[in-house]
C-alpha cells in the first residue's frame, strides 16, 4: 500500500507518516512549510517530503491520500484529488482504522499541556515495561520521535479538539474512542473554527460520550469550564487533580521541581524532576493518575518521572553562551505563557528574563488574545514582539501594558540585534512561538557566538 500525506510536516501528520511507515506502508507527502523538528524526523525515517502542493506529486495515484486539516478547498492538490476521484481520508480516521483498533487508548485533551502530559504518560508506561504506542504533537526527549506503534494494548494519543479535515468538521478526538481520558483544562482557543467557549465545550461533551463505563476520566478539580462539560453528562468514573482533587501536590520547592504526591489524602511518594512550573505539576498528577488506570502504581510512576527528560520546544534549552541561556518554547496561549514564565522566575530568582514572542497561532494572529497577552508577560523583564506588516492587529496596547518593558519590532533581524545588545551573563532568553519564527533560535545563538569571538579576539 502507498499513502501520500498532504500537510505531512504538521506535528500530527508527521506522526501518522511514522506510524504508517512502521506498519510497512509506503509513505510520501507534500507540505508548504517544511522546518524542524518534524522535517528532520521524517528525513531520518527515510520518508520523501515534496515541497508545495503540485498535483504531479499524486501521480502515479497512491492507494490513499491522507489529508491534513490545514488543507482546504482551492488547494491544487485537494482539487486534483476530488476531480480525479482519488480515495482520500483524514488523519484521525486513518489512525482510528489502522492503528487504534483493539488498543487501550489513553487520550490527553485540553487547551494546554497536551504534548507534555502525553509525553509524560508515554514515558511512565514505557519505563514500566508496557511498551506503549503513541502519537504526540512534539518530540519527547526520552523517545526522540513523535510517534511509535509500540505493542498492544496501550496507545497514548494527544487528543486535539481542532477540526478533523475540510470534509469532517468534528474535533479530531471523537475518532479515537479512548478508554482513559485526561482533560487538562479548558479555555477559549482556536478562534478560527470555534465561535466561543461553548462551542468547544460541546466538542468535549462529544468526547466524554465516547468513553466507556469501564474507563476513566481524569479532570481538574473545580475548573468551571470543565465542570460544565461533565454536568452535561458523564457515564464514566471520574478522578480529579488539583488543590482540592483526588490527586494533589504539596510543594517542597516553589518552582515545581520537587513535591509530594497525594492520592485521596495519602502520600504516594515525593517527586523530584527537572521540569518547572505549576502547569507541569498538574501535568504530572494527571499522567500519574492515567498510568495508574493502566496498571502502573503511583509510587512507580513517581520514580520513573525522575528520568523524564522533557519535550523539544517546551522550554528546551537550545544553548548557553557567555552565561546567557536561550530557550525555545512552543507558546500559543496567554495562560500557558504566564505559567511558563512564573515557573522560570521561581527557578532563576532575580536573574533577568528576556522574551521574544511571535503571535503565530491562528487565534493569536486574529488578535483574540490581545487583551490578555500583555498581562501574561509581566513575569519577564523585557519583551520583544514580532510585529510584521501582515500581523493584522496593533501591538501598541500590549506594549503599553508592559510599562516600558515591551517593544514591537517588524523583523527578526531587529529582534536579534536588540537581544544581542541587551543580553549579558546570567540572562535567560525565552523564544516563544508555535511556528518556525524564521529560525530565530539558531540565528540568535550564532549572533551571540560571534559577539563572544569578537570580544575575545
Amino acid at each position: 500500500m502507498h499513502i501520500h500525506i498532504l500537510g505531512i510536516c504538521g506535528t500530527f501528520m508527521a506522526g501518522i507518516a511514522l506510524l504508517a511507515r512502521a506498519k510497512g506502508i509506503q509513505v510520501s507527502g507534500s507540505d508548504a512549510n517544511v522546518y524542524p523538528p518534524m522535517s528532520t524526523q521524517l528525513a531520518e525515517a527515510g520518508i520523501t517530503v515534496m515541497e508545495g502542493y503540485d498535483p504531479a506529486h499524486l501521480t502515479p495515484a497512491p492507494d490513499y491520500v491522507v489529508i491534513g486539516n490545514a488543507m482546504s478547498r482551492g488547494n491544487a492538490a485537494v482539487e486534483y484529488v476530488l476531480n480525479n476521484g482519488l480515495r482520500y481520508i483524514s488523519g484521525p480516521q486513518w489512525l482510528a482504522e489502522h492503528v487504534l483498533q483493539d488498543r487501550w487508548v489513553l487520550a490527553v485533551a485540553g487547551t494546554h499541556g497536551k504534548t507534555t502530559t502525553s509525553s509524560i504518560l508515554a514515558w511512565l508506561l514505557q519505563h514500566n515495561n508496557l511498551q506503549p504506542g503513541f502519537l504526540i504533537g512534539g518530540i519527547p526527549a526520552n523517545f526522540h520521535e513523535s510517534a511509535r506503534l509500540g505493542q498492544a494494548p496501550f496507545f497514548v494519543v494527544e487528543a486535539d479538539e481542532y477540526d478533523t479535515a475540510f470534509f469532517d468538521k468534528r474535533s479530531k478526538f471523537v475518532h479515537y474512542h479512548p478508554r482513559t481520558v485526561i482533560i487538562n483544562n479548558l479555555e477559549f482557543d482556536h478562534a478560527d473554527i470555534f465561535a466561543d467557549l461553548g462551542a468547544i465545550q460541546t466538542q468535549f461533551h462529544h468526547l466524554v460520550r465516547t468513553v466507556p463505563g469501564n474507563g476513566l476520566i481524569i479532570a481538574p478539580a473545580a475548573e468551571a469550564a470543565v465542570d460544565t462539560v461533565l454536568q452535561r453528562g458523564c457515564w464514566t468514573p471520574l478522578e480529579t487533580f488539583g488543590t482540592a482533587g483526588d490527586w494533589q501536590a504539596q510543594l517542597r520547592n516553589a518552582d515545581g521541581s520537587e513535591f509530594d504526591v497525594l492520592y485521596c489524602g495519602k502520600s504516594q511518594g515525593t517527586m523530584q524532576w527537572n521540569q518547572l512550573g505549576m502547569h507541569n505539576v498538574a501535568n504530572a498528577l494527571a499522567a500519574i493518575a492515567a498510568a495508574r488506570h493502566a496498571g502502573v502504581p503511583a509510587a512507580r510512576s513517581i520514580e520513573s518521572l525522575a528520568e523524564f527528560a522533557g519535550v523539544k520546544r517546551r522550554m528546551e534549552v537550545r544553548g548557553v553562551i557567555d552565561g546567557i541561556t536561550v530557550y525555545d518554547d512552543f507558546a500559543h496561549h496567554p495562560t500557558a505563557i504566564q505559567t511558563t514564565l512564573d515557573g522560570l522566575r521561581k527557578r532563576v530568582g532575580n536573574a533577568r528574563i528576556l522574551v521574544a514572542l511571535e503571535a503565530r497561532s491562528n487565534t493569536m494572529r486574529m488578535g483574540v488574545h490581545a487583551q490578555t497577552l500583555g498581562p501574561s508577560l509581566l513575569g519577564a523583564d523585557q519583551v520583544w514582539f514580532f510585529a510584521p506588516a501582515n500581523l493584522g492587529w496593533d501591538t501598541t496596547p500590549i506594549v503599553q501594558q508592559l510599562q516600558g518593558r515591551g517593544h514591537a519590532l517588524a523583523t527578526t533581524e531587529a529582534i536579534i540585534t536588540a537581544l544581542q545588545q541587551q543580553a549579558h551573563a546570567g540572562d535567560h532568553i525565552v523564544i516563544m512561538s508555535n511556528g518556525g519564527f524564521e529560525n530565530l533560535h539558531v540565528r540568535l545563538l550564532s549572533a551571540l557566538q560571534q559577539s563572544r569571538q569578537r570580544s575575545t579576539a
